[in-house]
């Protein structure tokens, strides 16, 4: 039985160790951009007992082009490593809640038996800057 929230991604994995962290986060930024699903760095050690970054992206088939142009582009990387994989993901939606701030936004994702919801980070945080108060203040007043 096919999965309708089952779909074929990629993995594309590279190697850098002379690079800088503000690169890595301005690649980082242009993958984002470019349609990667989620893109993550974990430290590595390397060749010749030198510390390095192991920079992660995952990514639909069809992006792994532009994917690819990016990595080679904004990191210092001479070859990309790619997989095959498939993602299971819940169907997610975007609901607006009212608050005692005004309307939030929240994330429902449901699915596999699992029903989550989660405000909105970037409207949390504009209230919580907006009345001069903690996230964690905010959160609580909130709380669905």
């Amino acid at each position: 039985m096919e999965n309708k929230n089952m779909e074929p991604i990629c993995e594309l994995n590279c190697n850098v160790d002379d690079i800088t962290g503000e690169a890595i986060g301005f690649a980082m930024d242009r993958l984002y951009e470019a349609g990667a699903l989620e893109v993550f760095t974990v430290p590595i050690g390397m060749k010749k007992s030198r510390p390095g970054i192991l920079i992660h992206v995952v990514c639909r088939e069809a992006e792994k082009e532009t994917m690819l142009q990016v990595l080679f582009k904004h990191t210092t990387t001479i070859g990309v490593r790619e997989n095959l994989i498939r993602r299971y993901a819940m169907e997610r939606h975007i609901e607006t809640v009212e608050t005692p701030y005004g309307p939030v936004r929240c994330k429902v994702s449901e699915g596999y038996g699992v029903k989550r919801s989660k405000l909105e980070y970037e409207d949390v945080s504009r209230i919580a800057k907006e009345n001069e108060v903690a996230i964690e203040t905010v959160l609580k007043q909130i709380e669905m």
